[in-house]
C-alpha cells in the first residue's frame, strides 16, 4: 500500500503559521512604528522575521503549541514598534541597546508624558483581536498542536539554531542589506525594522580603537598644546557653582516668534555675566550625555549614537572638572532633586572625583513643585543652603542638574503664563515649556541676589542640555524651516542652548558667543583663575579653531558647519581629538595618565 504524500489540511495549516508568522510579526512591528508594510523592502522584512523566528521557532517546539506562540510574538512585535515610535517622538531617537541599561530612569519620568497610541497602533490592536477570536476555536487550536510530533519539535529547534548562526554575528545583517546610521538611528529603524537595526547597534558597544592612535602619538598631540595666558582674575579659589538646567532652550535668538513675555530678560540684563550659546549633541532626552561633555571635555562626537556613558564608560575613576578642582583643595558636591539612581549618578558621581552627592530625598530646603517636578526655586535655594552651610573659606565645587523643565509637557492642570501672541493656544507643550522657562530666568534672579550679597568669591555658570521635545510645528516656527529643508547650519540650531556666566567679583574678560558644552568647562576653569591638565591645555587651544564639536558636527572660527561624514581641512584636527578622547577614556594600561589627571 502506497503511503499518501499529499499533506493534510492540518499539516499545511501549521506549515502555513510556522513560516509566515515571523514575517507577519515583523510588519505588524513596523507598522505601528508608522511604516506601512509595503514601504518596507522584501530584504528588511526576511531580516526581521528571522530575528522573530529565532525565538517562535524554538518557543513553538518547547511549548507544543502553536497558535498562543503565535498571538505572543504578534503581540511582542506590535508593542516593540509601538514603544520605538513613543521613545523616538520624545526624544529622536528610537531604543537602542544601551537604554536597557536605563530602565529605571525611564520609568521615573514616564509618568509625565502623555502616550497617545497612532490610529496604526489602533488599527494593530485589532488586528491582534482578530487574530485571537480566530485562532480561538478548539479546531484551530487543535490544528496548531506540535505536541507528541517529536521530528517537527526538533526541526523548529533546528530552525531556530540555523536562524542564531545566521544573525550571529549581527555583521550578517548586512547581507540582506541592514545598516546602521548613528547620525539617524530614527530612519535607519524605519528602512532596515525596528529589530534587526536594533541588533546591528549592538555592534557600537565597544568602541573602536581609532587608527595611529598609539600613546606616542597622543602624547605627540598633546605636547603641541601649550598653555594659555592666565586671565586677570581678581580673586584666588573662588566658589563655583555650574547648573545644567534640563531642557533649558532659547527659542528668542531665532527671532520668528512673539511671545506674549521674553523668558530670559532677567538672565540676559544681567551686569558683569556672559551670555551665549552653546551647541549639545542630544536633543529633546539625553541628559547625562550632555553633564558627561561638560565635566569631563569628551565629545558625544566619538561614542555611538544615544549611548550613555555613565553606565557604559564611567567604569572606574574618570578625569573630570570634580576631580580636578577636588585636587585643587575643592570640596565637591553633586545635587539633582530627582532620583538618586538616575542615569546610575550615584555610581558615576564618585568615579568622576565628587565627594558627595545629593538627590531629591536628601534636601535640606522645602520643595515646591512645577508640573510635577522640583522646581528651579526650590533647586536654587538648596544650592544657597550648601553656600551657607559650608566651612568657611573652604572653597566648594557645586554641580547641580535640575529638573523643573523636564518634559513632557502636558500637565492638564497647569495653566500656560507665556503664549505665542500671534498664535496662542496652538502648541499648547510648547506654551507650557515656556512658562517654565520664564520661572527659571526668575529663580536665578533669587540666586544672584542672594550672591551678590555674599562674602565669599563665587562664580556661577548655566548651561542647558538640550532643547525641549515639543509640537514640531513649534519647532519649525521658532526655527524659520522645517526639518527636512534645514542647511547645515540650521540643523545644528536644534542642538543650540544658552548659557550664562555670572561672578560676584570683575570678570576678567568677555566671554565666548559660541561654545559647545565640551569646551565651556574650560572657560569656567580661566574665569576662576583655576589652571588645569595637559589636556585642558589641549582642549583650550582646539576650541580657537573649532570653537563647538558635537555628536551633530562641527563649527569653525567664522561660524561655518561641518558634518563628521565629510572631508575636509578640520578633518586632521577632530581625528587628533578622537585619538586623545581614546586613549583618556579606553586607553587603559597605555592611558597617559600624568597628561589627563590632575
Amino acid at each position: 500500500m502506497k503511503q499518501n504524500l499529499i499533506p493534510t489540511k492540518e499539516a499545511l495549516w501549521l506549515a502555513g503559521f510556522l513560516l509566515l508568522t515571523p514575517l507577519t510579526a515583523a510588519w505588524l512591528m513596523q507598522f505601528t512604528y508608522g511604516v506601512l508594510p509595503w514601504q518596507m523592502p522584501l530584504p528588511a522584512a526576511l531580516a526581521n522575521a528571522l530575528c522573530i523566528a529565532l525565538v517562535y521557532w524554538p518557543l513553538c517546539a518547547l511549548t507544543g503549541r502553536a497558535a498562543p506562540c503565535c498571538i505572543g510574538v504578534h503581540f511582542a512585535a506590535g508593542a516593540w514598534g509601538a514603544a520605538n515610535w513613543f521613545v523616538s517622538s520624545f526624544r529622536g531617537t528610537p531604543i537602542l541597546p544601551w537604554d536597557l541599561s536605563a530602565l529605571g530612569t525611564a520609568a521615573a519620568v514616564a509618568g509625565n508624558y502623555r502616550l497617545i497610541p497612532t490610529w496604526q497602533m489602533l488599527a494593530a490592536i485589532a488586528l491582534a483581536a482578530a487574530l485571537i477570536v480566530f485562532l480561538h476555536p478548539e479546531k484551530r487550536k487543535a490544528r496548531l498542536r506540535l505536541t507528541g510530533r517529536l521530528p517537527l519539535r526538533l526541526a523548529c529547534l533546528g530552525a531556530g539554531l540555523a536562524c542564531l548562526l545566521f544573525l550571529v554575528p549581527t555583521q550578517r545583517l548586512g547581507l540582506l542589506g541592514i545598516s546602521t546610521d548613528v547620525w539617524d538611528p530614527a530612519g535607519s529603524y524605519r528602512t532596515g525594522g525596528c529589530l534587526a537595526v536594533f541588533l546591528r547597534n549592538t555592534e557600537f558597544l565597544k568602541v573602536e580603537e581609532p587608527p595611529d592612535s598609539s600613546p606616542e602619538r597622543v602624547e605627540q598631540i598633546l605636547a603641541g598644546a601649550e598653555a594659555p595666558e592666565p586671565a586677570a582674575v581678581t580673586v584666588e579659589r573662588p566658589n563655583i557653582v555650574a547648573i545644567m538646567n534640563e531642557s533649558w532652550a532659547d527659542f528668542e535668538v531665532y527671532c520668528n516668534l512673539r511671545l506674549s513675555e521674553s523668558v530670559t530678560d532677567y538672565i540676559r540684563s544681567l551686569d558683569n555675566a556672559m551670555f551665549g550659546h552653546a551647541y549639545t549633541s542630544v536633543f529633546g532626552a539625553g541628559t547625562s550625555a550632555s553633564e558627561f561633555e561638560f565635566l569631563t571635555g569628551s565629545s558625544m562626537a566619538f561614542l555611538p549614537s544615544g549611548s550613555i556613558p555613565y553606565q557604559q564608560y564611567v567604569l572606574g575613576d574618570t578625569a573630570s572638572l570634580a576631580s580636578l578642582l577636588r585636587a585643587d583643595g575643592y570640596d565637591t558636591l553633586a545635587f539633582h532633586p530627582g532620583e538618586r539612581t538616575s542615569w546610575q549618578r550615584d555610581r558615576a558621581y564618585p568615579r568622576l572625583g565628587f565627594d558627595a552627592y545629593k538627590c531629591g530625598d536628601d534636601m535640606d530646603v522645602p520643595q515646591t513643585f512645577e508640573h510635577g517636578y522640583v522646581s528651579d526655586e526650590s533647586d536654587f535655594r538648596q544650592l544657597i543652603w550648601e553656600l551657607e552651610h559650608k566651612e568657611a573659606g573652604q572653597p566648594i565645587f557645586l554641580f547641580n542638574v535640575t529638573i523643573q523643565n523636564h518634559g513632557g509637557y502636558t500637565a492638564a492642570d497647569y495653566p500656560a503664563q507665556v503664549t505665542l501672541t500671534d498664535a496662542p493656544g496652538e502648541y499648547p507643550m510648547a506654551e507650557q515649556y515656556l512658562t517654565l522657562a520664564n520661572k527659571t530666568d526668575q529663580a536665578f534672579r533669587t540666586l544672584v541676589e542672594y550672591l551678590e550679597d555674599f562674602d565669599e568669591p563665587t562664580i556661577v555658570v548655566m548651561f542647558g542640555d538640550h532643547q525641549p521635545s515639543v509640537e514640531q510645528g513649534f519647532l519649525d516656527r521658532a526655527y524659520g524651516v522645517t526639518q527636512d529643508q534645514m542647511t547645515m547650519e540650521q540643523y545644528m540650531g536644534r542642538f543650540y542652548v544658552p548659557f550664562v556666566i555670572w561672578a560676584n567679583y570683575p570678570l576678567p574678560e568677555s566671554g565666548p558667543e559660541v561654545t559647545s558644552l565640551n569646551f565651556l568647562g574650560q572657560y569656567l576653569l580661566r574665569y576662576a583663575g583655576i589652571g588645569g591638565t595637559a589636556y585642558d591645555n589641549y582642549l583650550w587651544q582646539l576650541q580657537t579653531r573649532l570653537p563647538a564639536v558635537t555628536f551633530v558636527g562641527y563649527v569653525d572660527a567664522d561660524g561655518r558647519a561641518y558634518s563628521h561624514l565629510e572631508t575636509n581641512g578640520f578633518t586632521p584636527v577632530i581625528e587628533d581629538y578622537q585619538r586623545v578622547q581614546y586613549n583618556n577614556l579606553f586607553g587603559g594600561k597605555e592611558r597617559l595618565t600624568a597628561l589627563f589627571d590632575p
